[in-house]
């Protein structure tokens, strides 16, 4: 089995391409250590196996894994994968429950608001944040201030307030007025 890397704009995390689907269409999830895994993936759970690594997230393609920034990718990718290679030849699901996502709570009088804001992230912002390794989820919106999650390789990734301030919160302010800021929530 032939597994391409990429490198992400978080020099602590690589993103692993299997060449086949991970998770498919289900929601992408990310796994902040082995205490969030929870027996809901045993791929994930696979790779908390090597103690070096700190976050693992799933999207529908790849597999994002972040390192202990002490230890160099050269002594983890190998081991890295070893793993990966290992789980998906083996034929296993990847998840083994579904991960239930966060609910916003939303007032009934910001629903169009929100739909806007939720269409423009599905289909501006998340596909790009895809190709880095991560994603952004959707955790809110009050008073004109968009809550979102950095997730995968955008979590605590050098650019990300940059990606959030910049890029993020300048095109939603541009299509939807009344957005007036984006706060980064972490999770």
């Amino acid at each position: 089995m032939l597994i391409e890397t990429e490198d992400t704009p978080n020099p602590a995390t690589l993103k692993f391409l299997p060449g086949r689907p991970v998770i498919g269409e289900l929601p992408p999830v990310d796994f902040a250590g082995l205490e969030a895994v929870e027996g809901r993936s045993a791929l994930a759970e696979a790779l908390f196996g090597l103690t070096e690594i700190r976050r693992v997230f799933l999207g529908s393609d790849f597999v994002s894994v972040t390192k202990d920034d002490a230890i160099a990718w050269s002594d983890v990718k190998p081991l890295v994968l070893s793993v990966l290679t290992k789980f998906f030849e083996s034929g296993k699901e990847p998840l083994s429950q579904a991960v239930k996502q966060p609910e916003a709570i939303i007032e009934p009088e910001d629903k169009e608001v929100v739909e806007r804001i939720r269409e423009l992230l599905d289909t501006r912002v998340r596909p790009a944040v895809a190709g880095d390794g991560g994603d952004i989820a959707f955790r809110g919106y009050k008073d004109g201030i968009v809550f979102l999650t950095m997730q995968g390789a955008c979590s605590g990734c050098p650019s990300s307030r940059a990606t959030l301030r910049h890029g993020v919160e300048n095109m939603l302010r541009h299509y939807v007025p009344e957005v007036v800021g984006v706060e980064a929530v972490e999770e």
